[in-house]
């Protein structure tokens, strides 16, 4: 199976990197210094204390790669649109397109692109931390990923794909419920994403504030009441549990995506995690204040970063 990752960041890196550990056929698309870096030297993959050497194909245009029978989307939630579009040389008459983005709503912009037919969803919990261009520290140990169709189907595909996963040592799961697996992930996100980037604190001290423990629960309880009123079938059965799972398996010092991507000085996908627990709340009722409190925080940070931003400008 060719599997491209389209947006080979920490995550994408740690992943594609992996699964081309376990013999599949895997190209990279991603940034230039990231990209050029493991063309030059391979991909180093720190797990524990120890490295390891990966060497696979690295690039920075699509056309370069051609079509393949699976592509991977973890491009950040805000670029999904563009970033597909740009990609379409990937897509043949056969490829299948999974996201396994954090948040909610990207499978209505891929089947917007690329056709419904092409799409599968998906969350996993593998993580990812960008050490430096060509580095990245993995964390795969009881860390699940979930895939599915769209209609709830178990397809031959699916589990075609499941099966690379296996063989990479990658636990995984076929899903006839994606769209509660799509919940249950946002929970997670929902309970250190914006925690961890308003006190920017990576796991080790985040998890040793009790108030911050008692937050993280408060917002994960609105977005299970906000899904159970949409009536999407979870398996999370209290907001504590997805306090607990988000830290499973990381290491002290892991930071949430939300935090790195604000130590890079760049927007972050807080619309697709607490803003979409806001957004479908508004819809059914369910009031979402912590969200809501988390969403400002962090959008006051995002535009303090593009003030500083702007007068570090100026001064130059």
């Amino acid at each position: 199976m060719r599997i491209c990752v389209l947006g080979a960041g920490a995550l994408g890196s740690a992943l594609g990197g992996v699964l081309a550990e376990g013999g599949a056929d895997v190209r990279l698309l991603g940034r230039v210094a990231h990209m050029g870096a493991i063309v030059q030297d391979g991909l180093t993959l720190r797990e524990g204390q120890r490295d390891r050497k990966v060497r696979l194909q690295a690039h920075t245009d699509a056309a370069a790669i051609g079509p393949v029978d699976l592509v991977i989307v973890l491009v950040k939630s805000f670029h999904t649109r563009e970033a597909v579009t740009a990609a379409r040389a990937l897509v043949g008459p056969e490829t299948t397109v999974l996201s396994l983005q954090n948040g909610l709503g990207h499978e209505d912009i891929l089947t917007e692109v690329v056709g419904r037919d092409r799409v599968i969803a998906g969350k996993t919990y593998v993580g990812g931390v960008m050490l430096a261009p060509g580095h990245v520290r993995v964390g795969t140990l009881g860390k699940e990923t979930l895939i599915g169709e769209l209609d709830g189907t178990a397809s031959g595909r699916v589990r075609q794909i499941a099966a690379v996963f296996e063989a990479a040592g990658l636990a995984i799961t076929v899903s006839t419920n994606i769209l509660g697996v799509i919940w249950d992930k946002l929970l997670v996100n929902v309970a250190t994403g914006a925690l961890s980037g308003i006190t920017r604190l990576p796991y080790g001290p985040l998890y040793a504030v009790p108030e911050v423990e008692d937050c993280a629960i408060a917002a994960v309880a609105e977005a299970i009441a906000v899904a159970q009123a949409q009536g999407v079938t979870l398996a999370t059965r209290d907001a504590r549990e997805a306090w607990v799972k988000a830290a499973e398996g990381l290491p002290p010092e892991f930071k949430a995506s939300m935090l790195q991507s604000l130590e890079k000085g760049s927007a972050t996908e807080i619309d697709f995690i607490n803003g979409a627990v806001v957004r479908w709340g508004e819809r059914t009722g369910v009031p979402t204040p912590v969200n809501r409190a988390l969403v400002a925080c962090i959008k006051g940070i995002e535009a303090g970063l593009g003030r500083d931003a702007a007068v570090l400008g100026r001064a130059a």
